[in-house]
């Protein structure tokens, strides 16, 4: 992600505005720090459209630990020897 200052993009708006075009995303700072984004429209849509199917299987999901020892135990492949 490109960052600019507003000055900046004041005076280079029409450049700036082509990479959010081809579809590259824009963070606008004032004073070293962020104040807005500019994404291409198509990335908007589909971040919209992901939080959207998370958003429908909320509350249907299991979260587990899928790293953790499970209990079990696990000779490696000493029962295959």
């Amino acid at each position: 992600m490109t960052a600019v200052n507003v000055t900046t993009l004041r005076q280079h708006l029409p450049a700036y505005l082509k990479q959010v075009q081809q579809g590259h995303e824009l963070s606008i700072t004032l004073h070293g720090k962020t104040i807005a984004r500019l994404v291409p429209e198509g990335a908007a849509l589909a971040r919209e459209a992901a939080r959207k199917r998370l958003e429908a299987v909320r509350g249907r999901m299991i979260i587990g630990d899928v790293l953790g020892p499970s209990g079990a135990h696990w000779s490696a492949d000493g029962d295959h020897l």
